[in-house]
């Protein structure tokens, strides 16, 4: 059985790309039309009962976007338990500030080009 866009999120997951935050949008932007070393990007694409914000699935690597909301210790400890998951299943997560998405994308792109060609995620 696959993991993949469990019918359950389907309408979950249309909300979601109905209304991108301001990151989202101009993440999307440049992530689509495999733009990024020609590599595909899904938007709001689940995995088990997990929707990632963006997801590269030849290369296994989801880019998830962090806003205000991910400041709690509540919602730091879901992202933990979320990502250790999603690494579990041996996707790779990549987080970014939506600050750093809207501040300074060439570096944001250069993070995602860097891992997309080489693997590592530091």
């Amino acid at each position: 059985m696959s993991l993949n866009n469990l019918r359950h999120l389907k309408q979950r997951r249309i909300e979601l790309r109905k209304r991108l935050t301001p990151a989202e949008a101009a993440l999307w932007n440049r992530l689509k039309k495999s733009q990024v070393v020609d590599h595909k990007f899904r938007r709001q694409h689940s995995f088990g009962n997990y929707i990632l914000d963006f997801y590269c699935p030849a290369a296994r690597l989801a880019v998830e976007l962090d806003g205000g909301v991910h400041q709690s210790m509540e919602a730091q400890d879901y992202d933990r338990v979320r990502d250790a998951y999603l690494r579990s299943a041996g996707i790779r997560v990549l987080r970014f500030q939506n600050r750093e998405v809207l501040e300074d994308m060439r570096s944001v792109l250069r993070r995602i080009e860097l891992l997309l060609t080489d693997g590592n995620l530091s």
